[in-house]
């Protein structure tokens, strides 16, 4: 069987879910960015990511300069509901000739985080390499020592496939990284408990969710 790369990497283009949007991040999005990370409880979220929270609206718009100058792709993330940007995620070791891509450099401010925007914004980067784009794999990584990165991997359907030990030094301390991953045989029957999980009908007057994303094995 000759296997088939996927069709291109992810372009500059804008995905649109039922609770948030994905657009190619950009300065328009600085301010809300900023905002979003540096409210109280705000910066702990950079606890694990490669860089500390931004100092200022100046520090945030150079990273999105430098984040568009690089070769990963990032994009914000845009509450329908309130048009504001409340994170943002990267299209990461992106590897088209073998069919494969990560989802990475997650920062999913407080306003977002464990809700159903969180959720939609990793289906939708899922939706868009398999379906779209044709990929054969979807990566996560994160810190060994991050568990509540590791259980929301889980939650969403990856598959841990083991530690790299001793794999960088980050931010002064030896980090392990934990990997994790979907592949396009397991993703018709995840697409189809995303799909259940985010409709409408699911969700109280409050947002509160009334069944669980349950992924199974």
């Amino acid at each position: 069987m000759t296997l088939q790369s996927a069709k291109s990497t992810p372009r500059d283009i804008v995905l649109e879910g039922r609770y948030v949007r994905l657009e190619p991040i950009a300065q328009k999005h600085a301010a809300d960015l900023y905002a979003v990370s540096t409210v109280p409880g705000g910066p702990e979220r950079y606890r694990w990511l490669f860089s500390e929270a931004p100092t200022s609206l100046a520090d945030m718009e150079a990273r999105i300069a430098l984040a568009n100058a690089g070769q990963d792709r990032y994009v914000a993330i845009i509450d329908k509901a309130s048009g504001r940007a409340l994170g943002q995620q990267g299209w990461m070791r992106i590897r088209p000739e073998h069919g494969s891509i990560e989802i990475g450099g997650v920062y999913w401010g407080l306003p977002m985080a464990r809700t159903r925007l969180a959720t939609e914004a990793l289906y939708l980067f899922a939706r868009h390499a398999f379906d779209d784009l044709g990929y054969r794999r979807f990566e996560w990584k994160c810190n060994d020592r991050n568990e509540p990165s590791k259980a929301a991997a889980r939650r969403f359907g990856f598959t841990h496939e083991g530690v790299f030990r001793q794999d960088m030094i980050l931010k002064g301390e030896s980090r392990d990284t934990a990997w994790f991953s979907l592949l396009d045989g397991e993703w018709p029957r995840i697409r189809a408990e995303f799909m259940r999980w985010l409709d409408p009908e699911n969700f109280g007057a409050t947002g509160q969710q009334k069944t669980r994303l349950e992924m199974g094995r």
